[in-house]
């Protein structure tokens, strides 16, 4: 399990924070409910150079991850690009 991912977190004042961390999960399916545990406890836990980092969701506008999960939970629209954006 040394494959890299990594995290580009847009905050909601402007800033961002990218990091890198090898694979968490042996398999998809454990990747999906490590998603879904994140999106119910409604922050973003990171253990970063042996210090713990805590995102509270209320101070991220969103998360940009990669590469993406193969299994996604089933209300997630698959297959989109990015037709044009405003910050």
């Amino acid at each position: 399990m040394t494959e890299r991912r990594g995290l580009t977190v847009f905050f909601t004042d402007g800033t961002k924070m990218q990091l890198d961390y090898p694979k968490q999960a042996p398999n998809d399916i454990a990747t999906l409910l490590k998603v879904k545990e994140i999106l119910a406890s409604r922050q973003l836990l990171v253990e970063c150079d042996g210090v713990l980092l805590l995102f509270p969701f209320e101070n991220i506008k969103y998360i940009e991850a990669h590469p993406a999960p193969r299994d996604l939970p089933g209300y997630t629209i698959k297959g989109a690009t990015v037709a044009g954006a405003t910050v």
